[in-house]
């Protein structure tokens, strides 16, 4: 099975909330679940010209556990500037030398929203989802930004 091939992957999401005045109100962090199918996406990028990268981060309403065998968030944020974003990618350091894949967005809300999911897609929408993670109720209000960072160390 693909995911027994790949030891030490270690993925976490960080968040960032300010307010409408710029200031930190919340920052947390949250570790993620790996799906199938972001496995084996991972698999075919390794050996495949024509694979289709992870550029995507997107939020959702739901509190519903995640699951291995997830495709998609429970109930993705499609309004109020939350919307699904293409991210910055990058490679930075782990603990090695740009070990550690990265996407970053920060989302401009124009109405309120109460994040409590977030997931990696490789499409604007659709696509094959990487990971998923519950981030607990974080109410986000109109004017306040949200940073979301996605990182996966490949160990």
């Amino acid at each position: 099975m693909i995911k027994d091939k790949i030891k030490g992957l270690v993925g976490t999401y960080k968040f960032e909330i300010k307010d409408v005045k710029g200031k930190v109100r919340d920052t947390f962090e949250v570790k993620n679940l790996v799906t199938t199918v972001g496995f084996a996406q991972i698999a075919l990028l390794a050996g495949s010209a024509g694979a289709v990268p992870f550029t995507y981060i997107a939020v959702g309403t739901s509190s519903t556990a995640v699951n291995i065998s997830d495709t998609a968030l429970t109930a993705e944020t499609t309004t109020n500037g939350l919307e699904r974003a293409s991210g910055t990618v990058s490679r930075v350091d782990g603990t090695g030398t740009n070990d550690t894949y990265q996407i970053t967005h920060t989302w401009t809300a124009s109405g309120a929203v109460s994040v409590e999911e977030v997931g990696v897609f490789n499409a604007g929408s659709g696509g094959t989802m990487l990971s998923h993670a519950l981030t607990g109720t974080k109410a986000v209000t109109a004017g306040e930004t949200l940073t979301g960072t996605y990182q996966l160390e490949v160990a």
